[in-house]
């Protein structure tokens, strides 16, 4: 079991949460993104840079994630990916994917793809609170737990 961070666009404080854990319960632990980013020094946590093409840092954790790692990224279609591979996927806001709600997000995302080029929403996706670190902090503690158990069998 393994836990990949799609970290281009993650939050500092999200990635704090997945360095914590991680070195805690000693799961190995990836951040990917296409620019050097600072990670904690931990011997379960590594980091790959990708190159800067679009969604190099997606395509990568899809090709390498497994059934039963734990994928923490806000692209959607990654997430469906990662998913349909039996992965478990969450945002940094805390919203598991599941194979019973990533079509609707898809659908969505997608929806609002449209909206955005058609110039009829403008601007982008609200600031990161605390509130949405507790969330995600929440909703990756019990998923990882779950995943551990679920490994260690």
């Amino acid at each position: 079991m393994k836990i990949w961070v799609d970290a281009d666009a993650c939050p500092t404080a999200v990635r704090d949460v997945i360095a914590v854990a991680a070195h805690k319960h000693g799961v190995a632990t990836v951040y990917v993104a296409n620019k050097k980013l600072a990670v904690p020094v931990s011997p379960h946590i590594t980091f790959v840079q990708v190159a800067t093409a679009s969604d190099a840092a997606d395509t990568y954790i899809q090709d390498n994630a497994e059934s039963c790692d734990l994928v923490v990224t806000q692209d959607i279609p990654l997430a469906h990916g990662v998913v349909t591979k039996g992965a478990v996927a969450i945002s940094p806001h805390g919203e598991k994917f599941t194979p019973d709600n990533i079509g609707e997000r898809i659908s969505m995302r997608n929806l609002m793809q449209d909206l955005r080029d058609s110039g009829t929403i403008t601007g982008g996706p609200k600031q990161f609170s605390e509130r949405d670190k507790r969330e995600f902090a929440n909703t990756f503690s019990n998923e990882l737990v779950k995943l551990l158990r679920m490994t260690s069998k």
